[in-house]
């Protein structure tokens, strides 16, 4: 279900256990809590059973490919927060059962080709917030199992077509807030189980007839914030199971739906041509529109500056 998919990554997924400050002082310790500000290296001496290392808000800059070698059954590593430029490319090779890896707020500009290649376990990847420009094909060849990635908040303007084919159990991508400007043909093939997709805050000013063709079972969509003047017609028929839309603060006057009932839509913040496309559309398909506010007509001139939602109920429309 998507409560299942919207759950907070930073909540530790293991099953609570014995928690110990950053010094390994507790002999029966799994889980380390390391947020010393001054804290510049990773942690040494934490036991072979250590299953989660929290290693966060520091000064951490660099990290030595043997940092997680006395770490076998090592599942959980966040490192969110510290000044992290850059990774050795043998750095995750001996923490094989890795299923959580968060690497957000640094300042990653790149990664190892090979940085993922014995991660085969992983299932959840965050590297947003960091200054990545650029997706590497290699990164996800290794990865059969990831459910959740999220390389929100970067520099990146291109995916290239089949990078994320490698993924076939990803559930939830977010693009959101990079500079795309539009979606390659074939950019999300591969993602059949895709639930969740959130491309908000990018430059993307059309999309492909095609885009959402390998997705069938997206269930949330989110392209607010964007420069989308227009959308393909049938861009959302794949979408059968589609049940969040949000199109909200584009330069839309014309609006495509996804078959289907019970649809949240926003699409607020849009000049909306209030004509019988519009407004027959709406009335027959009957979402859920949230911001109803904010969704004003822009033209015919008479119409201008009401709500759309109350102009698609009326019945003197002539439609």
């Amino acid at each position: 279900p998507p409560s299942s998919i919207l759950s907070p990554l930073l909540l530790l997924l293991l099953a609570p256990g014995p928690t110990a400050p950053c010094s390994p002082s507790q002999p029966n310790a799994t889980h380390f809590v390391c947020t010393e500000p001054t804290l510049s290296t990773f942690p040494a001496g934490l036991p072979p059973t250590t299953l989660a290392v929290s290693v966060e808000f520091t000064a951490l800059a660099t990290l030595l490919p043997t940092a997680l070698a006395g770490l076998p059954r090592l599942q959980e590593l966040h490192l969110s927060s510290n000044r992290l430029t850059t990774l050795p490319e043998p750095l995750l090779c001996s923490v094989p059962t890795l299923r959580v890896l968060d690497l957000t707020d640094n300042l990653l500009d790149d990664l190892p080709a090979g940085i993922f290649t014995a991660t085969g376990h992983l299932q959840h990847l965050v590297l947003r917030g960091n200054r990545l420009q650029a997706l590497q094909p290699a990164w996800f060849w290794h990865l059969p199992r990831l459910q959740w990635l999220d390389l929100a908040a970067n520099a990146l303007t291109e995916v290239p077509p089949m990078i994320f084919h490698p993924l076939s159990s990803l559930r939830s991508l977010d693009l959101s807030h990079n500079r795309l400007a539009t979606l390659a043909p074939g950019a999300l093939a591969g993602l059949r189980v895709l639930e969740r997709l959130d491309l908000e805050g990018n430059q993307l000013g059309m999309l492909l007839p095609a885009v959402f063709a390998p997705t069938p079972a997206l269930r949330l969509l989110f392209l607010q914030d964007n420069k989308l003047q227009a959308l393909p017609t049938g861009v959302f028929v794949p979408l059968r199971h589609l049940r969040v839309l949000d199109l909200a603060g584009n330069r839309l006057q014309a609006l495509e739906l996804p078959p289907g009932a019970a649809l949240d839509l926003d699409i607020s913040g849009n000049p909306w041509a209030c004509e019988c496309p519009l407004l027959v559309l709406l009335r027959q398909a009957a979402p859920r529109l949230t911001a109803s506010r904010n969704t004003l007509c822009a033209s015919p001139a008479h119409r201008q500056g009401q709500e759309v939602a109350a102009v698609s109920r009326a019945g003197d429309t002539g439609c």
